[in-house]
Formats: C-alpha cells, structure tokens, sequence
C-alpha cells in the first residue's frame, strides 16, 4: 500500500474549511493525459490555487494505476520546480463500488468519491457509510452523493436529474461520516447539459439554460451549516469553442453548459469544491481539431497538443479567478 502522504498530497479537509470560509471553491479538474496534467498544475501555480485533481474510473483504467501514482507526485514535484507549493488532492470521482475506493486509496488517492445516489436512500447510506469507515483508518476524504445528476460523463450516465431533497441531507451526514456531499440542484454532465426545449434562446440564437436551483442549495445550507457542499457536471462549454471544433470538420450540436455567474454565486456559498470536466476536453478538441486543419502534413503530436495545452492553461487560470475564487487561496493562512 501507498499512502497519499509519501507522495506529497493532501486530503480535502483543510481546503474545504478554508474554502467555506472564505467564499470560494476548489477547482476539480479532470485529467486523461499528461497535458491536461501540466496545464492544470502549471495554472494553479500561476494563480496560487489549490486543486482538486479529479480521476474517473475509466480514466485510471486508460492511465493505469500505477502510472497515475506517480503522475500524482510528479505533479506536487513540478509545481515546486515552477515556484510555488500549492495544495493538491488525488480524487476519485464517482467511484461506484468499495472495492474500487479502496483500490484507489491504497494506490495513493488522497480522497474518492463513492456514488451511491442510484441506489435507494438506505443501500446509499449503507454502501457510503462502509467505504467512509475504510478511507478514515488511512486519513482519506470522502464525498458522498445525494440526488442524481442527467447526462453522460466516462462510465456515469442518467436519463433524468433528481433534485437532491434537503429533509434527507442530516441524517445521509449523520449516518454515513461523510466530509462532503455532492447534492443535485440543476447541473448535468456532459457537453449537452440540456435539451433545446429545455432552454431558451438569446438574440443571437445562444441557448440558455433554465437557472440552477439556489432554493434547494439554500435549505441545504440551513441545515447543515458550514458544511462542504459539491457541485457536479459544472463546466459551462464555452461557446467560441464549440464553434471552433464545428468549423473544423467537428459535429458538436446544441451544446450548452451552466452559466459561469451562476458558478461564481454557488461558489460564495457553501458550495466548496466545484467539477470541471467538458470544458477542458472540448477546448482541448478545439486546438487540436485548428492544428491540424491548418497544418494538415503535421504528424508530430507535441506540435498539436502543445498549442492545446496552452489554450488549457488560460482556461483553468480564468477559472480559478473569474469564476471559482480559489485565486491566491493557496497562499493565505
């Protein structure tokens, strides 16, 4: 077994009582490859933000479990070598077995998230409570999940959102010892968030999506005071992108995301550690697709990712300022 400490990470507890406090969110960032990895570190460090590096099932099962160990310290090493030490989680996001948490956690995750919202309540708070009980004998976080969440993201897909339901979030906390709770309060996974007829249109033809439900958020944070909550499916598929990849020979229709003002009012909530996935693999597409469109005898893939690594990095630092808060969280006390 590896513990998460010999490879200079932390868990989640810390930053999310700081993040509470102080009115701001953690990024979680998915990543699938190395320069999504560098991207995010570099610009985490760029703006002095702690990070959440967040890893699906099927994108461990692609990296292999080993490798992701020491991709995970090479990241802690590399933000010393740029300058700055920033704190930085290993994440499991949605893992939907025990068996898998505690793979992951004696492989070095610093915090897993078990997903049991498709189960009913009490097979839920049964299947949650066993894996807190394992992850706290090793000082790992974990998340658990209330309400389901619509959409297709890696191994996780729902035909409909179920809103989380406040009356059931002190006794799932209670029961289960769990360090947060991601709860359901409108966003979706995935690059498609929304039907069009769920939306309306702007004057230049841009669907909006129906507003997230800060109601449910708000009862949730009356009854558990202080307490970190967990926005999933949160990227917000930048517009100039999508049509980016579409001008390029990509297919990407309807696509529609959660407003990014919306974002930045959860995360002066109890809202603390907020998902972003989409966003990075489309502005990745992006580049990529624009490389090689118009350097169509380019074969060397350092020649076409570099330039979409780039572009990653002025996502995640916008984010970490614009919409999230985290920026310069990292160096405060």
């Amino acid at each position: 077994m590896t513990s998460y400490k010999e490879l200079g990470l932390v868990n989640t507890r810390a930053m999310f009582k700081k993040a509470v406090k102080g009115g701001y969110a953690i990024p979680a960032y998915n990543f699938n490859n190395m320069e999504q990895l560098q991207a995010i570190v570099q610009a985490c460090v760029n703006t002095k933000s702690p990070v959440i590096l967040q890893v699906s099932s099927g994108a461990r099962k692609y990296a292999n479990s080993t490798l992701l160990r020491y991709m995970a310290q090479g990241a802690v090493g590399y933000a010393k070598e740029l300058g700055f030490k920033i704190p930085i989680v290993l994440h499991l996001d949605h893992g939907d077995s025990f068996e898998l948490c505690k793979d992951c956690i004696q492989f070095g995750f610093s915090s897993v998230m078990i997903d049991g919202s498709h189960l009913p309540y009490d097979e839920n708070v049964k299947l949650t409570k066993k894996v807190v009980t394992y992850a706290h004998k090793y000082d790992v976080s974990v998340e658990g999940e209330l309400g389901v969440l619509a959409g297709i993201e890696d191994e996780v897909s729902a035909e409909k959102s179920t809103y989380t339901r406040p009356e059931e979030v002190i006794d799932f906390v209670s029961k289960t010892g769990v360090d947060s709770l991601a709860i359901s309060i409108g966003t979706s996974h995935g690059a498609n968030k929304f039907k069009p007829e769920q939306c309306t249109r702007n004057a230049d033809g841009v669907l909006i999506p129906p507003p997230l439900r800060f109601d449910i958020l708000a009862e949730i944070e009356k009854k558990l005071p202080g307490f970190p909550i967990v926005l999933h499916g949160s990227s917000s598929v930048p517009i100039q992108y999508v049509k980016m990849i579409n001008q390029y020979g990509g297919g990407m229709k309807d696509s529609v995301g959660i407003p990014e003002e919306q974002l930045r009012k959860a995360a002066k909530s109890a809202v603390c550690k907020i998902n972003i996935d989409s966003d990075a693999r489309i502005v990745m597409t992006a580049l990529v697709r624009k490389t090689l469109a118009e350097k169509p005898a380019e074969f060397d893939p350092r020649k076409y990712l570099g330039p979409a690594r780039e572009e990653l990095v002025k996502l995640y630092e916008h984010k970490n300022i614009n919409v999230l808060g985290s920026a310069g969280k990292a160096a405060s006390k």
